[in-house]
């Protein structure tokens, strides 16, 4: 249960992205520095944190021992995600933006065979490649249909060139978030905590920031002081604390798919947050009925989720005691 109100949280404090993105372009900021400035703010809060529980030196050295590898799962899951999603919203509302980012309720549960999970066996703990949790899965579409049903009458306003540009980018990082997310958790073992870790992924992001940051000056100049104040408060809320807060419930399942998948399906909880938001902040338009009812059908499929995750669970424990006391017997 506690992972999943952490990735509840995590997708409260996710969703001021998607508005203030929006909120940015429509004051006529680039998405270059949308992008870059959120993980240059990022920096000195979380070596702050690390620095003060004292954990600095053993993140230096586990980024030592493996450079490459640090930085390329770091903009796998970093650059890729958040590069594409600022991009999207020069050419799609936020809404639309956080309802395709759902996809990732999907997409991190095509990724599981890429990855290995501990297995209980009669001969003892094994690792395997995981599996695809198709009932998870199913509770995922159901979701996704909810997500839909909220968008549905919006879409059909939106052209073919900003439905696209606005929907593709968002789909390539939502395979990139969970992907370099995963890859690191593997790579860290254990090793790091949350905060480490966080801070790592973003140092070892910076080259890519900082490349893309001299790109902007010279095509779209520097950036604005609205564009800078709300960066920096997305850094803060979505950047720090819930990233932190995501990678958290990550890390309480780390090793078991399926309840992976459970804590990535609370992210869908996004759209809800971004459409009060835009109400509140933006004086966007009241949802329809339908799109209630999609809200509704996303809250049913995630309680749907947790269900068949934790009954699943509860019969893979049972299957693991019963393995440990064959082993024993024999």
């Amino acid at each position: 249960m506690r992972p999943i109100v952490l990735g509840i949280l995590a997708a409260f404090f996710f969703a001021f992205t998607f508005i203030l993105n929006r909120s940015m372009d429509q004051a006529g900021g680039s998405w270059i520095w949308s992008a870059s400035l959120r993980y240059f703010f990022m920096v000195p809060f979380l070596f702050v944190i690390v620095l003060g529980r004292k954990n600095l030196k053993p993140l230096l050295a586990e980024m030592k021992n493996k450079p490459g590898v640090w930085v390329l799962w770091s903009t796998v899951g970093f650059c890729l995600f958040y590069g594409p999603i600022c991009f999207s919203a020069a050419y799609a509302p936020g809404w639309l933006i956080a309802a395709t980012w759902q996809v990732t309720i999907i997409s991190g549960s095509l990724l599981a065979p890429l990855f290995y999970e501990k297995v209980m066996t009669e001969k003892g703990v094994i690792q395997q490649k995981g599996k695809i949790p198709f009932k998870g899965l199913g509770m995922s579409l159901i979701i996704l249909l909810g997500i839909i049903l909220m968008q549905v009458e919006q879409a059909n306003r939106i052209s073919i060139v900003s439905l696209s540009l606005g929907v593709l980018p968002v789909l390539i990082a939502s395979f990139a978030y969970p992907l370099g997310n995963r890859k690191m958790m593997d790579i860290c073992g254990g090793r790091l905590d949350v905060f480490q870790r966080v801070l790592g992924m973003t140092l070892a992001s910076l080259p890519v920031w900082v490349v893309l940051s001299i790109f902007g000056l010279f095509t779209v100049g520097t950036p604005s002081k609205g564009q800078i104040i709300q960066s920096g408060l997305v850094a803060v809320t979505s950047g720090v604390i819930a990233t932190i807060l995501f990678f958290k419930a990550t890390d309480l399942v780390r090793g078991n798919m399926q309840k992976l998948a459970t804590v990535e399906a609370t992210q869908s909880v996004e759209v809800l947050f971004a459409v009060i938001g835009e109400l509140l902040l933006l004086n966007s338009l009241m949802p329809t009925a339908l799109s209630w009812s999609g809200m509704v059908l996303v809250m049913v499929g995630m309680i749907l989720h947790s269900f068949f995750s934790h009954k699943s669970n509860l019969k893979k424990h049972r299957n693991q005691s019963h393995g440990k006391t064959f082993s024993r017997n024999v």
